[in-house]
């Protein structure tokens, strides 16, 4: 982990409520896709965590939601304006246990994980199959992306509006064989995607944080293994140990 100060790029909406950040600054603490960053916020005490969406050398992307009064306030940060971030936190995806042919599942602001995960097992030479969920076609993003990298997509909404109609785990069922499994996204698609899966797998969770490293066990949960930090042991943990 390490503490800088990074410099927004671009700050814009992307889909209905939902916005890509760019920013540039030391990305070297960021070694695995699935990590997470912490900002420090105008006004706010707690900082916020989001999950690193993209890296490029220096330049780092963040897809968020504005949801409580801290992400609402980031929608207006414009481009020019400096950001403490505490980067490289979290354990994030192994991509050693992927396999030829691993299946992506992301719901929603689950999604941008996966894409810096897809950009990487693609460069190993494997062939991710990827299944994006959403509620409705404004709030797709990133689907012509992961195509561009040369994965399989298949992106359903819940009304039908775009894609295929249905759920990520309709898209499971569809998909045919698959070597492992990687997931993100709220905690109601994980316990589903859970109960479908076929293989080993790993699944990022979401949750709320105090510190972000693991100092005030905030956001512990019970494993199979004994308690563990979502901040610091995850946010990324192997379906073997997910206690529901």
């Amino acid at each position: 982990m390490t503490n800088s100060v990074f410099t927004i790029l671009e700050n814009q909406s992307i889909a209905r409520n939902i916005y890509k950040m760019v920013l540039r600054g030391d990305t070297s603490a960021i070694t695995a896709p699935g990590q997470f960053v912490n900002l420090r916020l105008d006004g706010k005490f707690l900082r916020r965590p989001i999950s690193v969406c993209d890296l490029e050398e220096d330049v780092l992307t963040l897809i968020y939601k504005p949801q409580g009064e801290g992400t609402k306030a980031m929608t207006f940060y414009k481009p020019g304006k400096d950001l403490d971030l505490l980067v490289g936190l979290g354990n994030g995806y192994d991509t050693a246990l992927s396999g030829q042919r691993p299946l992506l599942v992301g719901g929603g602001v689950g999604v941008p994980p996966l894409y810096l995960l897809c950009r990487r097992l693609t460069a190993q030479g494997r062939a991710p199959h990827v299944i994006l969920g959403f509620n409705t076609q404004d709030e797709v993003f990133y689907e012509k992306e992961f195509r561009s990298l040369g994965a399989t997509v298949d992106c359903r909404t819940l009304d039908g509006s775009y894609g295929q109609k249905g759920l990520v785990t309709d898209g499971i069922q569809a998909a045919g064989e698959y070597t492992y499994l990687y997931t993100c996204g709220p905690e109601p698609m994980l316990k589903a995607v859970w109960a479908l899966c076929d293989t080993s797998g790993q699944f990022s969770f979401e949750e709320r944080m105090g510190c972000g490293f693991g100092a005030c066990m905030g956001c512990s949960c019970k494993t199979k293994y004994g308690n563990k930090r979502i901040c610091k042991d995850g946010p990324v943990l192997v379906k073997e140990e997910i206690l529901w």
